[in-house]
């Protein structure tokens, strides 16, 4: 007998597991991910300079993580394009958000409240993509499909230096794999469950599973949108477990991400001037003795 079998939420989550994405989920998926996109440096200025550069952008932030696990799978990287209807509701999140006259959708859509419904909407799609990933790869064993899951959850993160190149812009210390926003562990720590589960090692049922992980995610998300903090909820359980089984403390979330991408931002500091030596010591005391006298 499953564990949360004998719950009342049994019920709603299975009907929670078969509520369809499309159009309104997706939607919101599409919006906050352009909304990211909006926010990287130089992205206005590429839109007016280049569109198409800016559409493709565009395209990777809402479809990346199709086509990095079509990629992974062996398949085009264009099948995803085929839903017509995917593309044309991104085209057109895209256009206005970057080119509504007087930026009104831009202004609706980052209002904090209406930004906050569609960040816990995001994470709704999150989960089905990572669940949808795992079940696509069973045939292909466990690492597969823990592969497939997490590209699936995170693929936009972890394509973001790609996604720099298109932007004219190369920052290789912000590689995801380094430094791992709270998205992209997420997306891993999920798709280990989805895994276990998949292999029967887990006995939970997946709408239970998508239901009670749906849920964490749009709490973690929602909060520190909300409070704009980058602390990731894991710290606590990787300060413990790191220094067990590796001997140092986990730095991964230092904070120093953004929550579309992870972006590290390190403050440099110059270099303290070099000392002076005795003999430029005594000949600026001499030039302040000589300009007292005068």
């Amino acid at each position: 007998m499953e564990l949360p079998g004998a719950l009342p939420l049994g019920e709603l989550a299975a009907a929670f597991a078969a509520l369809p994405v499309f159009p309104l989920f997706d939607l919101a998926y599409y919006i906050v991910s352009v909304l990211y996109l909006k926010y990287e440096p130089g992205a206005v200025e590429m839109s007016r300079r280049s569109p198409f550069a800016s559409w493709l952008c565009a395209m990777l932030h809402c479809f990346g993580s199709y086509i990095l696990a079509d990629l992974l799978l062996g398949e085009s990287p264009l099948h995803y394009f085929s839903n017509h209807s995917n593309v044309v509701l991104a085209t057109a999140v895209w256009y206005l958000i970057f080119f509504c006259p007087m930026n009104l959708f831009y202004k609706c859509v980052s209002f904090l409240p209406m930004k906050l419904i569609f960040v816990a909407m995001k994470e709704v799609v999150r989960v089905r993509k990572i669940a949808a990933g795992v079940h696509h790869a069973h045939h292909h064993g466990c690492f597969v499909m823990m592969a497939t899951g997490w590209v699936k959850g995170s693929g936009v993160a972890l394509m973001s230096n790609f996604e720099q190149l298109l932007r004219g812009v190369w920052r290789p210390e912000t590689n995801e794999i380094l430094h791992m926003s709270f998205p992209t562990k997420a997306s891993l720590y999920g798709t280990l469950l989805f895994t276990l589960q998949q292999t029967h090692w887990l006995p939970i049922s997946e709408a239970n599973l998508i239901f009670f992980f749906t849920m964490f995610m749009i709490v973690c998300k929602v909060f520190m949108t909300a409070t704009h903090s980058h602390a990731s909820p894991f710290a606590p359980i990787e300060d413990f477990i790191c220094p067990v089984f590796f001997g140092s403390v986990a730095s991964g979330h230092a904070g120093h991400h953004h929550e579309h991408h992870g972006a590290s931002h390190d403050v440099s500091h110059p270099p303290p001037p070099p000392a002076k030596s005795k003999e430029e010591l005594n000949e600026g005391t001499r030039k302040r003795k000589a300009k007292k006298a005068e």
